[in-house]
């Protein structure tokens, strides 16, 4: 079930009504059935998926507590508590590998062998990759490191914690939630609040409009595109390139804005997963607002466990190059995604090495870090190259994304910028310049939200009438300059492959 469908807009009403008439002992169960059932309208079967993930989890915290609870020398305790641990990981990261890597894996593995001169039939599986696999495993993995790290109890009300897992407003596409903040949550049932309601619903205005006015119409210029490179060689490229980075971010912010919005309906609050990421003046700072969840995820359970920065500078850098390699790869079972991966975390290496001789040239030329052209020329490198990276991200396979560095920069025809030839790609005129307007709109919201001004605080602590009228506008501007019609089909969340 999608977000934009509206199949959604018939559930979640039910879902809350449902779940504030009901009595409180009952409402964490009634949750967890409307979000298996959220679940299974894509795949019935793989709903067992998550229960497996959640019994194995479940019963691991378990275990970890009753080690500690056990009277055993602390090394001997620690021993077995990290078998535990490693039972957890392996099992759920085996299935993981199995539903999403195994026939890249093969494939790749024969690819090796035939550079020894060696033929290897591998196998292809015919698997349907499970929607959001990677965002619930992470999850209840998380659980296991908490419990282990003594951060989170460990749930003995197995209903509850399965809830943990799959509560459905970020089950398929996050943010992936820590035990610390969401499991507590819903151990307290939740009153309705009014107030706390209307916020909800103004964060599903704004998700909405990112997904259905901004991404779903940025999406069908850059997918004509890289749909035909060739065709739309050089400057189609840069520009659907540039586009495609407001189109994922509007697609997956918007997704856990949504996501977000609905939670807080029901009482519950969720992580900020976004943070105004283009307006960063480093890769560093847009890694450290951009995907929050999975950052801090990649941070917590495998850049520290690796050593972090605590083994010295070659350590650090090895360790960042991993954890961005890794990053990739959850993306994607494609060496587009390990590349995409690999680049940002060479940015950030290359950045770190960088900084003395950076600082040299501030103080010799005296520039003023603090002056807006400063941090302007910041702004604007950082996210050349991050637009760079994500032509990986969205190629079709790696040698796709090397054909369409070459195009970009051996193709001369900057002249389509100025006589209309953007309007063939897919969008009209109006519909390129609603575009822009759209993009203008958000520009104006996340650099707000950059300097910590939210809008909806604002509307919020308007008189009553002002209130209603930005509402009744903000849903009027969604049906009226929303991708519909007859020939729509409610685009899945990019995310959702992941």
């Amino acid at each position: 079930m999608l977000f934009n469908s509206i199949d959604f807009l018939f559930f979640f009403p039910i879902v809350i009504i449902i779940y504030f008439v009901i009595p409180d002992k009952i409402k964490y169960l009634w949750l967890l059935v409307a979000s298996y059932y959220f679940y299974m309208c894509w795949n019935a079967k793989y709903a067992l998926l998550i229960l497996v993930s959640t019994v194995i989890t479940y019963v691991s915290g378990l275990l970890i507590e009753k080690i500690k609870q056990q009277e055993l020398d602390e090394d001997k305790q620690q021993v077995y508590k990290k078998w535990v641990v490693a039972f957890s990981f392996i099992l759920n990261l085996g299935i993981l590998f199995y539903f999403k890597y195994i026939n890249f894996a093969f494939d790749t593995l024969a690819k090796v062998m035939r550079v020894v001169h060696v033929e290897l039939n591998a196998p292809v599986f015919d698997i349907i990759l499970p929607v959001g696999i990677s965002f619930y495993t992470f999850q209840a993995l998380s659980y296991t490191m908490d419990v282990y790290k003594d951060e989170i109890y460990a749930e003995k009300n197995f209903f509850r914690y399965a809830l943990f897992v799959s509560f459905f407003p970020q089950l398929v596409a996050g943010p992936i939630e820590r035990s610390k903040n969401l499991l507590k949550q819903l151990a307290v049932p939740k009153k309705f609040d009014f107030e706390v309601a209307r916020e909800g619903f103004l964060l599903m205005l704004w998700g909405y409009f990112l997904k259905i006015v901004l991404a779903d119409r940025i999406a069908i210029f850059v997918d004509t595109v890289y749909g035909d490179y060739i065709t739309y060689p050089g400057w189609y490229l840069i520009v659907a390139s540039m586009l495609f980075a407001v189109q994922i971010y509007c697609d997956f912010a918007g997704y856990s804005i949504i996501a977000m919005g609905s939670a807080k309906i029901l009482g519950i609050e969720l992580m900020e997963n976004f943070n105004a990421p283009y307006f960063s003046t480093s890769v560093a700072e847009f890694w450290r607002n951009w995907h929050i969840s999975l950052t801090s995820w990649f941070k917590d359970y495998l850049y520290i466990p690796l050593g972090g920065s605590r083994k010295g500078k070659l350590r650090k850098y090895i360790n960042k190059l991993i954890v961005f390699l890794v990053s990739g790869l959850w993306h994607g079972a494609q060496f587009s995604y390990v590349a995409w991966g690999g680049i940002n975390g060479l940015y950030q290496v290359v950045g770190e090495i960088l900084q003395p001789v950076r600082d040299k040239l501030v103080k010799l030329l005296h520039l003023n870090r603090e002056s807006l052209g400063h941090k302007l020329a910041h702004l604007v490198g950082t996210f050349i190259l991050v637009d760079f990276s994500w032509i990986f991200f969205r190629a079709n396979r790696f040698l796709d994304a090397i054909e369409i560095i070459k195009s970009i920069f051996v193709t001369k025809n900057r002249w389509i910028l100025f006589d209309g030839s953007l309007y063939n790609c897919g969008l009209d005129q109006k519909n390129f310049q609603l575009m822009l307007i759209g993009i203008g709109v958000l520009l104006f919201a996340d650099y707000f939200k950059h300097k910590g001004i939210k809008i909806r605080d604002v509307i919020a602590k308007q008189d009553y009438w002002f209130r209603w009228i930005a509402i009744d506008i903000a849903v009027l501007m969604l049906l009226v300059f929303g991708i519909w019609g007859s020939t729509y089909d409610a685009a899945n969340f990019i995310y959702f492959q992941f």
